[in-house]
């Protein structure tokens, strides 16, 4: 009889602030920041740009992402989009289909060379920094030079290899091998660094990375995007065979709006507008409001809502939506609550694992694949075009109780992002369970062709749901990730609730309290 494992993690409580990520090392960094008395938005931003640092493979600021922020005195919530964009240099006819593959809009063609997915090629203007330095001077109170300090203080010392770090690296080592800068940095002869035995400890320090953040904060952000900063990313990606000039990275702004909002068992559940993950949830939401049964959120019936709901949105969304509209990633997110009950959940990436596998050899900076995107197939609303953002699966929430911030929620993982959001929250919402119930609950991923679901689900539900889908009964795996990664904060009157993806073995929660 095959032995069974049990992996879980417990929530956190306190009345004082909480970070939720995934990586203990850059919670407890936001966490320090609300001990010395700074905000969600300053624990928030310090978070991200550490986890740029002590976990590259995911995110950083090589990248773009989506903020939500949440007052807790009014409530307003405000929505700040500073993802990735195509460079205006480029020409859609460098991104040829490979032969004999027409696609669908599930399972778009390969593009010649896997052009758009990793080298130069595949590289769009970063939004992280103009991003998380704007959100910082409109509602945070420390200096973006302070919000620093912990990722340079990483960067000098190192990435700590230890046997996650290990694995990651080893995943990757093929695609990183194939630029100087990035096997470099990252690997020894071409392979993953291994483990110290005995006890000792070794690290990858980033001398140039560092640098490159003491100067952004002496300088200002803006360096990154018109200053000396600047000029090395360009002269980097333009040596590469980017197409990305000065002009573009000078002009890139990250740009405010309100979210999309919808009613949803009690809470009112705001969520990024435009080309993010958030239409498409908000779609799903408006289904299960009509379908979601009344009780049982294990049951087959909860299960095939999900399916259909999850499955619906996901179709009209590749369909119809993109930059010419009218109307598998890796990501991180982070989800903060301060001790005001204010709210900010951000998501952060480079799309895939170490995204376009290219460091720039001056900077030690990973650069995103944002052209990933974009659907190579020409004439589709998505389709790629120079100067325009791609259709993204980010999808943070906030959801409010009240007029008062009470849920942030969000997740790393691709397309597997929105169904693990609309799953937790239902779960939440509609069936009264708990943060940490919900974290451990099987969720199943309607977003593909094939629906997956989890092996511990009632083993009813994927006979139930085979009558209408092809199914696939899998594990939730570390690797491959299979239902994302999610990380949430929850507000009960003055106590906040924080939980962390219970699989991932440096997924944390970091305190105000110490």
């Amino acid at each position: 009889m095959a032995e069974e494992w049990n992996v879980s993690k417990q929530a956190s409580r306190s009345t004082g602030g909480l970070v939720a990520c995934q990586n203990w090392l850059a919670s407890e960094a936001g966490a320090a920041v609300l001990r010395r008395g700074g905000n969600a938005m300053d624990a928030a931003v310090t978070t991200a740009l550490t986890l740029s640092v002590v976990e590259p493979w995911l995110s950083g600021i090589g990248g773009g992402g989506f903020l939500l922020r949440a007052d807790g005195a009014t409530g307003e919530v405000d929505a700040l989009d500073f993802n990735v964009r195509s460079s205006r240099n480029l020409d859609p006819k460098d991104y040829p289909l490979a032969s004999g593959r027409d696609g669908d809009w599930f399972n778009w063609p390969q593009v010649q060379g896997d052009r758009n997915l990793i080298g130069y090629g595949s590289i769009c203007v970063p939004g992280a920094i103009a991003g998380l330095s704007e959100a910082l001077a409109k509602f945070g109170t420390i200096s973006f030079a302070e919000a620093l300090q912990p990722a340079i203080e990483h960067a000098e010392k190192g990435l700590v290899i230890d046997w996650f770090t290990s694995l990651c690296l080893a995943i990757d080592a093929e695609g990183l091998a194939r630029f100087p800068a990035s096997a470099s940095l990252f690997l020894d002869n071409g392979r993953a660094p291994r483990v110290p035995e005995t006890g000792k400890s070794r690290t990858i320090p980033m001398p140039r990375k560092a640098t490159m953040l003491e100067r952004l904060a002496q300088y200002g952000a803006r360096d990154f995007y018109e200053g000396e900063t600047a000029h090395m990313i360009v002269s980097d990606l333009q040596a590469g065979g980017s197409p990305i000039d000065l002009g573009e990275m000078r002009n890139y702004k990250p740009h405010w709006s309100k979210p999309l909002a919808i009613d949803f068992h009690g809470l009112r559940v705001n969520a990024m507008p435009g080309l993010s993950g958030g239409p498409t949830l908000v779609a799903a939401l408006a289904e299960l409001n009509k379908t979601l049964p009344d009780q049982d959120a294990l049951s087959s019936s909860t299960a095939l809502a999900f399916a259909r709901a999850i499955r619906r949105a996901s179709e009209h969304r590749l369909k119809t939506l993109g930059h010419g509209s009218a109307g598998e990633s890796c990501t991180t997110h982070i989800s903060v609550v301060d001790s005001q009950g204010t709210m900010v959940s951000l998501t952060n990436t480079l799309l895939s694992r170490f995204g376009s596998k290219v460091v720039l050899p001056s900077l030690d900076l990973l650069m995103n694949n944002g052209m990933m995107w974009f659907d190579p197939r020409p004439g589709q609303p998505n389709s790629i075009a120079p100067g325009v953002q791609p259709l993204a699966n980010m999808c943070p929430i906030i959801a409010t109780e009240n007029g008062r911030p009470k849920l942030a929620l969000g997740a790393a993982g691709g397309r597997q992002i929105m169904p693990a959001v609309a799953q937790i929250l239902s779960y939440v919402a509609a069936y009264g369970h708990s943060l940490e119930e919900a974290f451990h609950m099987p969720r199943l991923d309607a977003s593909g062709v094939t629906l997956r679901v989890n092996e511990i689900a009632r083993h009813d539900i994927a006979a139930r749901l085979g009558k209408e889908f092809p199914v696939e009964i899998i594990a939730d795996t570390l690797y491959p990730v299979n239902f994302a990664i999610p990380s949430a904060v929850m507000r009960e009157g003055e106590e906040n609730i924080g939980m962390a993806h219970p699989r991932h073995p440096w997924a944390a929660v970091g305190r105000q309290e110490a």
